[in-house]
């Protein structure tokens, strides 16, 4: 697994998958368009939604959470990367939202 800047997130979402991990009240306040949202604790009984031949960009609120996504993830057989900073770093920096 690698840390990815919030950069790097926006230049790939368009044929990566991004993951975003955070819980329904946090996604309430926006998500990165095009994200698929399973919530932590739910990932296990859905991992069946996510596409093993296409990478995951593994989003949350600071960057924590998705960090053990994404390995728990690449254990799984995906490949997986982490987005430093999370949606915070990402709404900071005026990057779209939905």
């Amino acid at each position: 697994m690698s840390e990815i800047t919030i950069t790097d997130a926006e230049a790939r979402r368009a044929q990566d998958q991004v993951l975003d991990v955070r819980e329904d009240f946090e996604v309430a306040e926006g998500m990165i368009p095009g994200a698929l949202h399973i919530p932590m604790g739910q990932l296990n009984t859905r991992l069946a939604e996510l596409e093993k031949a296409r990478p995951v960009i593994a989003v949350c609120r600071s960057g924590n959470r998705s960090a053990r996504v994404a390995e728990a993830l690449n254990a799984a057989g995906y490949t997986a990367d982490t987005m430093a900073g999370g949606m915070t770093a990402w709404q900071r920096a005026g990057l779209p939202t939905r």
